[in-house]
């Protein structure tokens, strides 16, 4: 059998269980597929199966945990592994740092592969916006429900600041469903959020953010309100972001609201003026980590933070910024994508 007429026999099968319901099933009889010969239509029906199979998700089982709350910081913000990763030290580094840094999630590798990943989803979005369409697996746009959410400019803005949507690219997104199951960050978020969690489509992007970029303190919970239940997993694909490259500044303490914003001197009116800034930190001044390729960071919508971006910096930074949602209590706005 030809690889087109096995790519129409899987999706096929992969239908079947979607019209049945069997959404995880539909997930794991294309990605196996996938896992064995990557497909450009594999991979593009993953992504629509991923969102058109939200609203049919069982979520009967779900057990809310506790509510992370502040707690006084000790000392300086720890460095993890993998290995040390688990429930208590997410919750406890959310409580006393508002986030957990965590050193090599991925080996140098992958993080090259990642970023050279981000590279052609990016020129394939820049071509087919001058119609010279590249190959799909890099860059397919991504459609979500009609009527049901907005998208509008929403693409155009996310460029403007050097990245694209994930879900763009077909590719990119089935090695980033890979590498959460692989390191274990989807079951381990799923213990966190008591159910597993949902990804978004208008949040998870691959960035390769320019020396020109504008840094704007903010909450991602200024604009995701303060309910929800998140977490991001923020992977850096470039040695010595934060020196030579542009790195991530963070006011390392649990801040438990949304701070004052669009106050004077903020970007935007979502974004947290410097003075804000600086009441907010008093008792944890602002750290900039160095990070290196495959090093990442996980916070939820309340951790204050900003670009870090200064005349010395040299080299462009690439990053993947992967957005995870309790889909009991998904955000309005956001665009889901089963995980």
């Amino acid at each position: 059998m030809t690889a087109p007429a096995l790519d129409v026999d899987v999706i096929q099968q992969a239908d079947a269980l979607f019209e049945q319901g069997r959404i995880r099933e539909a997930i794991a009889a294309l990605t196996t597929a996938n896992r064995s010969r990557r497909s450009a239509r594999i991979e593009q029906r993953l992504v629509e199966v991923r969102h058109t199979g939200f609203d049919m998700l069982e979520r009967s089982d779900v057990q809310v945990p506790e509510r992370v709350t502040a707690v006084a910081a000790s000392g300086l913000l720890p460095e993890h592994r993998l290995e040390d990763l688990d429930v208590t030290t997410l919750r406890s580094g959310l409580a006393e740092h508002g986030c957990v840094l965590v050193r090599g999630l991925v080996d140098r590798q992958e993080a090259v592969e990642l970023a050279t990943g981000i590279d052609r989803a990016i020129d394939g979005f820049d071509r087919f916006e001058t119609d010279d369409p590249s190959d799909p697996a890099w860059h397919t746009p991504f459609v979500p429900k009609p009527g049901a959410y907005r998208v509008g400019g929403r693409r155009t803005w996310v460029r403007a600041t050097g990245a694209v949507w994930t879900a763009d690219s077909p590719r990119m997104l089935f090695e980033l469903t890979e590498l959460l199951e692989r390191t274990g960050i989807r079951d381990l978020v799923a213990r966190y959020f008591g159910e597993r969690p949902a990804l978004s489509a208008n949040k998870c992007t691959l960035r390769r953010v320019p020396l020109s970029s504008m840094a704007g303190w903010h909450q991602d919970g200024s604009f995701l309100g303060q309910e929800v239940r998140s977490l991001n997993l923020w992977l850096a694909l470039t040695d010595g972001s934060g020196v030579d490259a542009p790195g991530m500044d963070i006011v390392p303490r649990r801040i438990d609201r949304i701070v004052e914003t669009g106050t004077e001197g903020a970007i935007f009116d979502w974004s947290v003026s410097p003075d804000v800034v600086e009441q907010e930190a008093v008792n944890a001044p602002v750290v900039r980590p160095t990070f290196d390729a495959g090093d990442a960071l996980l916070f939820d919508h309340l951790l204050l933070h900003s670009t870090a971006v200064t005349d010395e910096m040299t080299r462009e930074r690439h990053a993947m910024e992967t957005w995870m949602f309790a889909p009991s209590a998904y955000p309005e706005g956001q665009i889901p994508l089963v995980l």
